[in-house]
């Protein structure tokens, strides 16, 4: 029998706040209070409750003189900008449904999206979002209105399905003053199994299906997760400061931003793009920190980087305070994440010397809770930010789940765990497959209009089949091995899990992507794909010529210095989980060319498909033919046998 953990829930309360109540409730009692921040003109400038409260009441009229009722959908295609809060949380003061589409959604995913939600009304952030959306707008037969936010580009536009935000606030200020009490009537029939949000699935396996979440799971999930037993200690309030960079029609970045600011009232920052987050951070140093593995690698290789290119002074004192952060972590990781006596008299001793500055230049110098979730993370470079002060708690949730599971909470992380089950979560490991199990009042209603794929994830007990394979670690946390389909078993009837190799591979600065192959087959190769920054930055320090990412992938010295890493991950594992040749990927991976998802997971099954001439050769013969058309073997190494000649067919 599996072993089964039942953790108390959040304590009972007859009555379910949606989230247009908690943003009316901050704006009547503290209406002058600064809630949101955004940059214009290279100003932060200051928005309050009154000011959220009041675009949210007009974007609620507004819709309603479009037509928009309970039930609808309202799509909001855009990056994270305070109008993303309006449409989201205005769509639900009139009980009408909040869909996100992703600013990177090419046209064909937009058609889908808009056309599986039903989407009456559209809200774009500019002219690439509008274009895409005129692009499918014949195929999306329930589209009724495109309303765009930023009228540069767009404002000459003729159609007659285009409206301007600034139109849309007027319909609703006229719509406000002929029906006062409209917002009221609809919070009065507000019921806990609304649907509030749809939230697509990133598509790693097939079309993004959209998961129901609804208001009683919205709460759930803020009691779960900001409660006293939550996720940070103390829990978030009014005197926090966060960031939002990541996708708003995550649910990661849902709940960090929108959630909880309406629970808590912590200020949230809107970064000006994924570009610029780390001059960002270093603007706002944020109290709390969310941010996926790959925030967190590209920080880390961004201090190795620019480590290796001080001065020779800066690098000895480095490589000092490196030895002390090292014994800091170690003390860190064995203590549950807290301090002991002596990692805090050696954390004194290099706070002054790199510490203080290198956190304040990263914008983590005020930051008291971090989080890292959404994949899985390296311990090495968990150790990292550990043994400069940084504790990342690793979280672990899906979108199905409304984010609630798993949290190492503080005090008690176990390093290469996602901790323990949130309160109210019932979680079970499947015994024969290794199955994580869960469930509690945050689990969906199901996908949009797919009751059989919802049979597929969710049973009639009302138990969740994550897909993802797990273990207890010392009976209370969970560590994640892999995804139930990305396990590898070899010819040799081994099973494997490509993730932990991935990212011990990761860990390396100088390696952005790597997938990890080798299912019914002999041996474990890879498919790399380098970190073009900071490779670059190392090949100009020793005079290498390159021209684009190709040709740097597949120079001779950087071949080498990605073998390293794979040798430096080899010694980590087994014989039979050892790597033993990979290719570099010729490009940077894109979510538009279809090799990411719009989370940025690789997709395996389409990069298997497209660089299967570079897999197959890791297998075979070293010439290749597709078609009759011989195939070219680039940038590539052995494990065994050394380099591989480059850039030429064989």
């Amino acid at each position: 029998m599996s072993t089964l953990v039942d953790a108390p829930g959040p304590s009972a309360d007859p009555t379910v706040r949606a989230l247009p109540s908690r943003v009316h409730d901050w704006a009547r009692r503290r209406p002058g209070d600064v809630c949101m921040r955004e940059k214009r003109w290279g100003i932060w400038q200051d928005i309050t409750w009154a000011t959220y409260w009041e675009h949210v009441t007009l974007v609620a009229h507004g819709l309603a003189a479009l037509g928009v009722t309970a039930e609808d959908r309202v799509a909001i295609h855009s990056e994270n900008r305070p109008e993303w809060l309006y449409a989201d949380v205005g769509a639900n003061a009139i009980r009408a449904i909040s869909v996100g589409l992703y600013p990177t959604n090419p046209a064909a995913e937009v058609s889908h999206l808009l056309r599986d939600s039903g989407a009456t009304v559209l809200v774009a952030e500019d002219q690439e979002q509008v274009d895409k959306a005129l692009d499918v707008e014949e195929e999306c037969p329930d589209l009724e209105r495109i309303v765009y936010v930023e009228p540069r580009g767009v404002r000459d536009y003729d159609h007659p399905k285009l409206t301007s935000f600034e139109e849309l606030l007027e319909l609703g200020r006229g719509h406000r003053q002929a029906h006062p009490d409209l917002l009221d009537r609809a919070a009065r029939q507000t019921s806990p199994d609304d649907v509030a949000t749809l939230i697509y699935t990133s598509g790693t396996t097939g079309p993004p299906k959209g998961a129901m979440l609804t208001v009683a799971n919205i709460e759930f999930a803020i009691r779960s997760l900001l409660g006293s037993d939550g996720v940070f200690h103390p829990p978030p309030s009014s005197d926090d400061v966060a960031l939002s960079y990541l996708p708003l029609c995550h649910v990661a970045e849902r709940a960090v931003t929108t959630w909880t600011n309406a629970d808590s009232g912590l200020v949230v920052h809107f970064a000006e793009s994924i570009d610029t987050v780390q001059a960002n951070l270093r603007e706002v140093q944020p109290t709390l920190f969310f941010a996926v593995p790959r925030i967190w690698e590209k920080i880390h290789a961004g201090i190795q980087v620019r480590m290796s290119a001080a001065s020779p002074l800066k690098r000895l004192v480095y490589a000092a305070t490196r030895r002390l952060s090292a014994t800091i972590a170690d003390e860190l990781v064995a203590n549950g994440g807290v301090h002991t006596a002596k990692s805090r008299l050696l954390y004194a001793l290099g706070h002054p010397l790199v510490f203080r500055a290198l956190r304040e230049r990263i914008g983590l110098a005020k930051v008291r809770g971090a989080i890292s979730g959404a994949a899985p993370i390296a311990p090495e470079v968990l150790r990292f930010f550990f043994g400069i002060g940084v504790v990342i708690q690793e979280i672990y949730g899906m979108t199905e789940q409304s984010a609630v599971a798993t949290v190492n909470r503080p005090g008690r992380v176990r390093l290469g765990t996602v901790g323990e089950p949130l309160p109210g979560t019932q979680l079970r490991i499947d015994e024969s497959t290794g199955e994580i199990l869960t469930r509690h009042p945050g689990v969906f209603a199901g996908y949009w209009n797919q009751p059989a794929k919802t049979a597929e994830v969710l049973d009639a007990d009302g138990w969740l089949h994550t897909g993802d394979v797990g273990e207890w670690v010392e009976g209370t946390h969970v560590r994640i091995v892999d995804r139930l389909k990305d396990v590898i078993v070899t010819a040799g009837g081994k099973n494997v899990s490509p993730s932990e190799i991935e990212n011990q591979l990761k860990s390396s600065p100088f390696v952005k992507e790597a997938v990890v192959i080798g299912d019914t087959r002999p041996y474990l190769t890879a498919l790399i794909g380098i970190e073009f920054d900071t490779v670059a930055a190392w090949a100009q320090r020793r005079g290498i010529p390159y021209t684009t990412y190709r040709d740097l992938s597949e120079k001779p010295e950087v071949l080498e210095l990605v073998q390293q890493a794979v040798n430096r991950a080899n010694e980590r594992f087994s014989r039979v989980e050892n790597v033993r040749k990979f290719r570099t990927i010729p490009k940077e991976l894109d979510h538009g060319d279809g090799e990411l998802t719009a989370t940025q997971k690789v997709k395996r099954a389409a990069l298997h498909e497209r660089l299967n001439h570079l897999v197959e050769d890791m297998y075979g013969d070293r010439r290749r033919y597709a078609g009759g058309d011989q195939v070219e073997v680039h940038g590539s190494a052995d494990a065994e046998g050394g380099q591989a000649p480059l850039g030429a067919s064989r």
